[in-house]
């Protein structure tokens, strides 16, 4: 039978919680309204580490004909604050009194928590620093996830989050990428890991820009100083993206569906090192184009470079690369990143311009040292250097450059070559 659970929350008491717990051999539950609530675990993988190196507590409720009740209901039940509060420490304490039982003394445990409730109460509580005393868990084994949505408090979100640092805890965005997602929380709370929603990988699934994105937005967060983590990888192409992508962990029906089976957590491997051997062939097999490319275009180069040094004009000595079809533009560029003279353009290139773009096609001593294929030529002459499809702010098209630095009369120059990265564009 459920016990009756108090009105209000009047102290942040473990002891107040403590008669809602019961033992169910190795684990432990929890009443709530008459419903029956118990952790479910879900590994989380490091790639690099080709291992679990953490898990998240979900919890699940069942009703007396031990039928499983939504989490969504669940969460509906509360009908007040203090009730809503009731119920987010309880998950948080059965989650812990179950963690804190098993014989992982390593992995984190990530525990969710809502802006509602970690904005509604005191950041000072010592509720949770209670829990942890009592159970014997280290706060450094435990990773506090906050929801990623609007706040109506958002200083009180920050002095929360700095709490649990102050703890020991590490810290979580969830659901990042979803909704009402941004920088700005980023910075402002300073995560340890941020997990990107779903909807991120589902979108770039389906479309290969949206892939580049979510390269891009890793990338981001690295540089933020921030771990990553995928959810939701349901897939082996999603898992090969999620590798790809460069994240830090992932977590997924692909890798394990959550369990409450607790005693099987040591049982759960992931075929990791299956996939990063499909990534490296996938990634040797992606490197090969690139490689022919400059060994296709090197004997170019070095007629045009032959003819540069003669004294013959840009025109004369491009003509024959301007003629490729895949080839959209040539120009040069001095020793400092200054482009000399105008961009000379193919066939090719003047059918794809765009006239919406036309501002940006005149590029006369345009200053291109920022880009890395002007340094790397200056840096290594007589190397033929070969970027990454690119956005061109010329034309606001992909492509890639192939460049080359030489000398001419003791000066230091970079002859440059945009080529159309389409892959309707004609073979090589």
């Amino acid at each position: 039978m459920s016990k009756r659970l108090p009105d209000k929350l009047t102290a942040p008491e473990v002891e107040l919680l403590s008669p809602m717990l019961n033992r169910d051999g190795d684990t432990w539950t929890a009443d709530f309204r008459g419903l029956t609530l118990r952790t479910a675990l879900q590994p989380i993988y490091s790639i690099s580490h080709k291992r679990i190196v953490g898990y998240e507590a979900l919890i699940r409720a069942f009703d007396t004909d031990n039928s499983a009740v939504l989490p969504l209901h669940l969460f509906q039940l509360p009908d007040s604050a203090a009730e809503n509060l009731l119920l987010d420490r309880l998950c948080r304490y059965l989650h812990i009194r179950n963690y804190s039982g098993i014989s992982d003394q390593l992995n984190w445990l990530f525990l969710n928590v809502s802006p509602q409730v970690v904005t509604s109460g005191s950041q000072a509580d010592s509720f949770f620093g209670q829990i942890l005393a009592k159970t014997g868990l280290p706060p450094h084994r435990i990773v506090m996830e906050i929801v990623e949505q609007p706040t109506d408090d958002a200083e009180r979100l920050r002095e929360t989050v700095a709490y649990y640092k102050k703890l020991g805890c590490l810290t979580a965005i969830d659901d990042f990428g979803a909704g009402h997602s941004n920088f700005e929380r980023i910075w402002n709370l300073s995560p340890d890991i941020v997990k990107l929603d779903r909807t991120l990988l589902t979108r770039a699934t389906e479309d290969h820009k949206a892939r580049q994105i979510l390269n891009g937005i890793v990338s981001l967060l690295h540089q933020s100083g921030c771990l990553v983590l995928l959810e939701g990888v349901e897939t082996r192409d999603q898992a090969m993206i999620a590798i790809d992508a460069g994240v830090d962990f992932v977590q997924g029906f692909y890798f394990r569906k959550p369990s409450t089976d607790l005693n099987q957590l040591s049982h759960a491997p992931a075929d990791l090192d299956q996939l990063l051997q499909e990534y490296k062939t996938r990634n040797q097999v992606t490197l090969d184009p690139t490689r022919q490319l400059v060994e296709f275009f090197r004997g170019f180069f070095d007629h045009a470079i032959t003819k540069l040094k003669n004294g013959l004009s840009m025109a004369d000595s491009c003509l024959e690369l301007l003629n490729h079809p895949a080839v959209s533009r040539c120009y040069l560029v001095d020793d400092k990143g200054i482009q000399i003279d105008d961009t000379l353009i193919s066939d090719t290139g003047t059918r794809s311009l765009d006239p919406r773009f036309r501002p940006l096609e005149r590029t006369s001593s345009a200053d291109w040292f920022r880009q890395q294929y002007l340094r790397q030529a200056l840096a290594q002459p007589e190397s033929l250097h070969v970027t990454a499809p690119y956005l061109c702010v010329t034309g606001a098209y992909m492509c890639v450059t192939l460049s080359l630095g030489y000398y001419r009369e003791g000066s230091l120059q970079v002859l440059c070559c945009d080529i159309l990265a389409n892959p309707s564009a004609p073979a090589l």
